[in-house]
């Protein structure tokens, strides 16, 4: 079993920066992919980034590419997303996932993450 607990968000002006994290708990955690997703409001939750549990594959949505960053840190269990320049469109209720076994590879299905956070409100006003 994996518990995901998610902070970090808040609300900044256009073109701030925040880092999320999440910390993960629970047995060989640091073994399973983890991604980042999101919902905004009215619209389903969507894929944002995602990391293979060797840290040698990262991939983004398009929406995000340049600007967010995945990481991790085997140390401490915790997961990462640094985000720079945020727009309005960023607004949304980010939420950490981790698949459902281990040693599986990065994904970007929601469908592919068994394990997920209870999210963390980023409001990017204009």
């Amino acid at each position: 079993q994996v518990h995901l607990v998610e902070s970090g968000g808040g609300v900044v002006q256009a073109g701030a920066s925040l880092r999320l994290s999440c910390a993960a708990s629970g047995n060989s955690v640091n073994t399973y992919a983890m991604a980042w997703f999101r919902r905004a409001p009215g619209k389903e939750r969507e894929f944002v980034a995602s990391i293979n549990w060797m840290e040698t594959t990262t991939y983004y949505a398009d929406s995000v590419k340049g600007r967010f960053t995945i990481s991790r840190n085997h140390v401490g269990n915790t997961l990462f997303l640094q985000m720079n320049t945020l727009e309005p469109d960023d607004t949304a209720v980010y939420y950490c996932a981790a698949r459902d076994q281990a040693f599986l590879v990065a994904s970007t299905r929601e469908t592919d993450f068994g394990f997920w956070g209870q999210g963390t409100q980023v409001t990017v006003s204009s």
